[in-house]
């Protein structure tokens, strides 16, 4: 059994498959907030990486940043939605939802599509193979209102992976979920995530999701956001049922555990 724990620093080299590439960057809100500070992470192509830390330490923030939907304060981020080096190669799920109410499941999970211009007819067999990888594809005429917590999820997932994104951003997407449906999707993500070799970047609160899915986990801290730890999942994939019960599994929990009661220690000593 081998475990890694390293600092995460700023000594990146360029290669080829690296899909993300973020250098020193801080984020400060015209609040004054100093939301990230010095952050530097990379990431290859087809990796699985999961931020984790405590609420308020910038995770949300540094997606926003890679999906270009925000400038940072300082530092540089390249990412396939900064540097528009692909149209659509980045997709984004949320902890929300965020299907359209008065729209089929169908609609919803095309609507990606739509956007760049395809008819519903050109997209029949792609959105139906879609919502047939998820579990959703004799669901595809209902609506939101009729699907469960974790169909609606599903839906937002397969609209997410309809474009065949490089780049798939997470936000914490089975927070509101039950344990019992949280870990059958954190099954069906691993499976989707390596069928496609998309790169993607993970949010979390939970140590435990984050020990399954990841290969690798950077610990935050707060006030401001710091990586102040990477701590490497070395197991392979697929990720089975039997994992979670291993002694591997919980080891590794345990380091999270350990790496962030570190961190809170760390922010008590900085307040």
């Amino acid at each position: 059994m081998t475990f890694s724990t390293s600092e995460t620093t700023d000594k990146m080299t360029h290669h080829n498959d690296q899909v993300v590439v973020i250098k020193h960057v801080s984020k400060q809100y015209k609040t004054g907030t100093l939301a990230l500070s010095d952050v530097s992470l990379s990431m290859q192509n087809g990796e699985f990486v999961t931020l984790l830390g405590p609420s308020g330490c910038g995770k949300s923030t540094i997606l926003r940043l890679v999906a270009g939907l925000e400038p940072p304060s300082a530092g540089t981020v390249n990412a396939p939605a900064v540097s528009q080096r692909k149209q659509h190669s980045t997709a984004f799920v949320f902890q929300e939802h965020t299907l359209m109410p008065w729209a089929s499941v169908f609609d919803n999970v095309w609507l990606p599509l739509r956007l760049q211009g395809y008819g519903k007819r050109e997209v029949q067999v792609k959105v139906m193979s879609a919502l047939r990888s998820v579990g959703l594809e004799e669901f595809a005429n209902a609506y939101p209102a009729q699907l469960s917590g974790g169909m609606k999820m599903r839906a937002s997932i397969a609209r997410a992976l309809i474009t065949d994104p490089e780049l798939l951003l997470m936000d914490e997407p089975f927070a509101a979920l039950d344990d019992m449906t949280r870990q059958k999707l954190n099954d069906d993500l691993l499976r989707w995530q390596q069928e496609r070799s998309v790169a993607t970047l993970f949010v979390t609160h939970n140590i435990a999701e984050a020990v399954f899915l990841s290969q690798r986990v950077l610990v935050m801290q707060a006030r401001p956001g710091k990586i102040i730890e990477e701590i490497k999942i070395d197991q392979p994939y697929p990720r089975t049922a039997e994992f979670r019960t291993s002694l591997s599994f919980l080891h590794y929990c345990r380091t999270l555990s350990s790496a962030l009661m570190r961190t809170a220690a760390s922010e008590v000593l900085s307040a």
